[in-house]
């Protein structure tokens, strides 16, 4: 089974620096380009289904790919960003180091938990099941999801590569082929290991 992991393309949270999470936001002019430009890229590729987040960014470029690519689309509310910010979620960064400095500096381990927030425990359990699920319950092959880059790291730490990565990209992706229950790293692009 072949399957892309894909993360979203830039939002209007980037450009305004602000504190993601479970922050609904859209994608910029420009993240719809990225979403375009990958759709190109995937043509050819054989993907029936893509699974989404519910979260605007990432249905956003869903639609996108599957309009190229001419498959369906199933949102997955599993599939979400971790709410890991609490009452920072969606502030402007600086604003936020103004007003909670303290919480600042804890999000900055994954971690910690603040009011209000999803642990990391949590959050990779939901993340590990979802994934689980949609590949070996579905038994459908030329699968796509797109999420998040929380649940990007999730899959590499926990599942793929047992490391950590760096940066993820906008409309980063991973694609995989499972065989046996092992997994095999084919390709990825926007994704630098630590």
């Amino acid at each position: 089974m072949r399957i892309y992991f894909i993360r979203h393309g830039e939002t209007t949270g980037d450009v305004e620096n602000r504190y993601g999470g479970n922050y609904d936001d859209h994608l910029t002019e420009k993240g719809r380009r990225q979403a375009e430009k990958l759709a190109e890229k995937f043509a050819g590729e054989g993907i029936a289904v893509i699974y989404s987040s519910p979260f605007f960014r990432a249905k956003e470029t869903a639609e996108i790919l599957a309009k190229k690519l001419n498959c369906s689309i199933v949102v997955v509310p599993e599939l979400r960003e971790r709410s890991q910010y609490g009452v920072l979620t969606g502030m402007v960064k600086s604003d936020a180091c103004e007003r909670y400095p303290s919480l600042v500096e804890k999000v900055k381990d994954r971690l910690n938990i603040i009011e209000g927030a999803e642990s990391y425990e949590d959050f990779s359990v939901r993340i590990q099941s979802s994934v689980r699920e949609i590949i070996f319950d579905q038994g459908r092959s030329g699968i796509a999801i797109v999420w998040h880059g929380g649940p990007m790291r999730v899959l590499f730490r926990e599942v793929v590569a047992r490391q950590e990565i760096g940066k993820i990209a906008d409309c980063a992706f991973l694609e995989c082929e499972i065989k046996k229950e092992k997994w095999i790293i084919l390709r990825r692009e926007g994704i630098s290991y630590s």
